[in-house]
C-alpha cells in the first residue's frame, strides 16, 4: 500500500466533508477496523513499511481533529441563541429508600452514643441460636423457616448474631447497633418478604432496666416517624430477652382505622425488644449479677413502608423507577 497516496487522498475527502455525519463516514472508511489503513498495519512485517502507515494515520487523525474544529466553529456562528439561558438539568440518581432509611437510623443511633457495626450474613447454628438461647423446639430451628445450608451453617435469620459477637469480643459497657440483610422463608404478603434488612440494637451496663429501653425505643420511634404517629409496647415472648415486649406503629394507611395492610387491627407490629435474658450472659462470659442489658430488633424495609404508607414491600426489591423517584 502506498501511504503517501492514502493520506493524500483522505486529507482531500476530509477537507470536503460538509458537516460531522459526512465527517463520520469517512473516519469508518479510513480509520475504521476494516479499513484498508488498519488492515495493512495488521499485516505489517517490516519497519519501514510500519513507520510509513503509522506515519499516515497520524497524520489522518490530525486531519479529522482539524475538520471537527472547523465544522463546529460554523455550527456555532450560523445558530443564534442566548448563552445567558440556563441549560437543562442533567438527571442525577439518587439513594434508594431503604438506603436513606437506613441512614436515618444509624443518625439516630449514633446520636445516643452507639456504634455502628456490619456482620456477616453466613452464620453458624451455634451464634444465630445456640448462643442467643432458642430452646430446641422452637420453630425457626427449622428448614420450613430458615434457609440451611448444612446442618451447622444457615443465613441469618436476623441481625441478632452480632450481640454475640461484640459481647464475645470486648467487656462492657456496650452500646451497639447492626444493621444488614437477613433471610426467613416467610410467605410474602403486604408486610412480609423473605429476604430485608434489619437493625439489631444491644446495650450493655449497669443498671439499666426497661424504661431504658423503652426511651430508646421511644426516641428511634420520634426520628423515623414523627411525633404525631401513636406508638404502643405489648408484652410478648423471644429466647433471648427476659420480660419481652413488641412496639407497635399506627397504620399510615387507614390512620388507625383498620385496612388490609394494618389486618384491620390499627396496628402494624414493629420488631421485638426486651431486655437480655441472663442465659445469654452466661452464653458470653458475663456475669449477670452485675451486668444488665436491652435488645431490640426492627426492619428497614417495614420501617420505610410506615414512613411513607407505602401499602407493601414488594416495590421495595423490584427497583421500579416510577415508585423509587418518589423519595
Amino acid at each position: 500500500m502506498d501511504a503517501t497516496a492514502l493520506e493524500s487522498e483522505a486529507r482531500t475527502a476530509i477537507a470536503a466533508a460538509a458537516d460531522q455525519a459526512a465527517l463520520e463516514d469517512l473516519r469508518v472508511r479510513y480509520l475504521g477496523r476494516k479499513s484498508p489503513l488498519k488492515l495493512a498495519l495488521r499485516e505489517v512485517r517490516d519497519r519501514e513499511t510500519g513507520m510509513a502507515l503509522n506515519a499516515a494515520r497520524a497524520a489522518i487523525e490530525q486531519a479529522f481533529e482539524q475538520r471537527e474544529v472547523e465544522l463546529g466553529s460554523d455550527v456555532v456562528e450560523d445558530v443564534h441563541f442566548d448563552v445567558t439561558l440556563p441549560g437543562e438539568a442533567r438527571p442525577l440518581g439518587q439513594l434508594h429508600l431503604i438506603t436513606q432509611v437506613r441512614r436515618t437510623v444509624e443518625d439516630a443511633f449514633i446520636g445516643l452514643g452507639y456504634e455502628v457495626r456490619d456482620d456477616r450474613e453466613v452464620e453458624t447454628v451455634e451464634f444465630n441460636f445456640d448462643k442467643l438461647a432458642f430452646p430446641e423446639w422452637h420453630p425457626t430451628r427449622s428448614p420450613r423457616d430458615t434457609f440451611f445450608f448444612d446442618g451447622t451453617r444457615l443465613l441469618r435469620t436476623e441481625t441478632s448474631p452480632s450481640q454475640i459477637h461484640i459481647m464475645e469480643e470486648r467487656e462492657p459497657p456496650i452500646y451497639m447497633v447492626s444493621i444488614g440483610r437477613v433471610y426467613r422463608r416467610d410467605t410474602i404478603d403486604a408486610t412480609h418478604f423473605t429476604i430485608f434488612h434489619q437493625f439489631e440494637g444491644l446495650a450493655v451496663d449497669r443498671d439499666l432496666t426497661l424504661a431504658d429501653l423503652r426511651g430508646t425505643l421511644l426516641h428511634v420511634m420520634r426520628a423515623l416517624y414523627g411525633a404525631e404517629r401513636r406508638v404502643r409496647f405489648r408484652t410478648h415472648y423471644f429466647p433471648f430477652t427476659e420480660p419481652s415486649m413488641e412496639p407497635d406503629v399506627s397504620c399510615p394507611i387507614c390512620g388507625g382505622e383498620g385496612c388490609r395492610v394494618c389486618k384491620q387491627s390499627g396496628w402494624i407490629e414493629m420488631g421485638g425488644s426486651g431486655m437480655v435474658d441472663p442465659a445469654v450472659f452466661e452464653n458470653v462470659g458475663y456475669d449477670p449479677e452485675e451486668w444488665s442489658g436491652f435488645a431490640f430488633g426492627m426492619g428497614l424495609e417495614r420501617t420505610a413502608q410506615l414512613r411513607h404508607a407505602v401499602p407493601g414491600l414488594r416495590p421495595f426489591w423490584e427497583n421500579d423507577l416510577r415508585v423509587l423517584r418518589q423519595f
